[in-house]
């Protein structure tokens, strides 16, 4: 396949393994360790499993009658928020966390931005009686404080991270720390298609459930397996490269991806990687990053807290730099109205990193036969409070 990572853990130029010299053996026995693992009969039986019983998958592709006709084409939606603990994450974690038992690993940590990857993570640990520690920058630890709650119920503990701007990017450099600390019987469980190889191609192959279900619900539904257009938002990308994993190579389908241009790609508080970033190493992988002339990480800046990264996915960065990829730049006040548009319309309230992907609707044109599917990577309830005090700002911009 065209866009899939290389034998060596590249896309293209970008990918690879840069870590420590004490993470070596670790990430060296994962990559040797997960094709056999996730190719194996037991594991696709138990995930399988797992997904349909535990899960509640498939997560319907609903017809969105009213916005279809707003917009002109036909938009289905794929509902990754109707999963248990509330988005896309569980089908990487449930994943993961078998991976982790059968490598002989007993203790689970993981970074998370909204708190939904730290939910999801927290959530299999219950499941399997295996311990979990969880970074979460204090900055989001404050604005996502409902899904600390839900962590800890489930017995996870949360570590508030301090450094930086103490939001995503800081829990996923702490997140590393830690495992340099205890790295023979922990496993990292990261939650996006980013990190050294084989992070990202496991992490998009988990997800890869979602287009997996999109082909055969299409066929269901309109009598072919592939839509004109897929759309989805991205930060680290693993709901993108879960919605797009079986399109890649079939140049029919356009994707479009909106990432979170936070006050605009023209000011600094943006995240908007694709559009701002330039070549250089984060957490172990190459690929885009925010960064300045000399090397230093940028802070990234949205009011989302799950696309708060100042870097992206190493196959999302080969994909856009080859043009395979419309890369959209939304910004605040474009996804709090692009919420409640969803909200009013369609009586989904969608966490605000996927109203990103609902306000690129604006940005694109379609004919009335377009066939779109646009994955809702996660629901709304983490937001409500942005929402209502961000509402005058869906006033301005619309008609609220």
């Amino acid at each position: 396949m065209k866009y899939s990572v290389d034998e060596n853990g590249f896309y293209g130029h970008f990918g690879g393994a840069y870590v420590p010299e004490i993470l070596y053996k670790c990430v060296h026995d994962l990559q040797d360790a997960y094709i056999p693992i996730i190719e194996s009969d037991d594991f696709k039986q138990e995930y399988r499993a797992l997904l349909r019983d535990y899960v509640g998958r498939p997560s319907p592709l609903y017809f969105a009658e009213r916005m279809s006709r707003l917009y002109g084409c036909q938009l289905y939606l794929k509902r990754e928020d109707l999963n248990h603990t509330g988005a896309h994450k569980i089908n990487n974690t449930i994943g993961q966390i078998l991976m982790a038992r059968k490598m002989g690993k007993t203790r689970i940590i993981a970074e998370t931005g909204a708190g939904q990857h730290g939910v999801a993570t927290a959530t299999v640990c219950a499941l399997m009686g295996m311990e979990c520690e969880i970074f979460m920058g204090k900055t989001d630890v404050e604005r996502q404080h409902t899904n600390v709650e839900r962590m800890r119920m489930l017995g996870a503990k949360v570590h508030p991270v301090t450094t930086g701007n103490m939001t995503l990017s800081d829990a996923c450099s702490q997140a590393i720390r830690d495992w340099c600390c205890h790295p023979k019987e922990t496993f990292y469980i990261v939650g996006s298609t980013m990190g050294p190889h084989p992070y990202p191609d496991i992490v998009a192959r988990m997800q890869s459930v979602i287009s997996e279900e999109i082909k055969w619900q299409l066929q269901e539904k309109i009598g072919r397996d592939y839509p004109d257009l897929l759309v989805a938002c991205i930060g680290g990308g693993s709901n993108a490269a879960g919605t797009i994993y079986h399109y890649m190579d079939d140049e029919r389908v356009r994707i479009v991806l909106a990432e979170a241009a936070g006050h605009g790609v023209d000011t600094d508080y943006t995240a908007a990687t694709i559009h701002c970033g330039t070549e250089g190493i984060l957490h172990g992988a190459r690929t885009l990053v925010m960064q300045t002339d000399d090397g230093q990480i940028k802070e990234a800046f949205t009011i989302s807290a799950g696309l708060d990264y100042p870097g992206i996915g190493p196959m999302h960065a080969h994909m856009a730099e080859k043009g395979r990829t419309q890369v959209v730049a939304i910004d605040d006040d474009e996804a709090i109205y692009a919420g409640y548009e969803l909200t009013r319309m369609e009586g989904i309230i969608p966490a605000i990193e996927s109203a990103h992907a609902v306000a690129a609707l604006k940005h694109l044109k379609f004919s009335p036969d377009d066939v779109v599917v646009l994955t809702v990577s996660g629901r709304g309830d983490k937001d409500v409070e942005t929402y209502l005090s961000n509402k005058q700002k869906a006033r301005e911009y619309g008609n609220f």
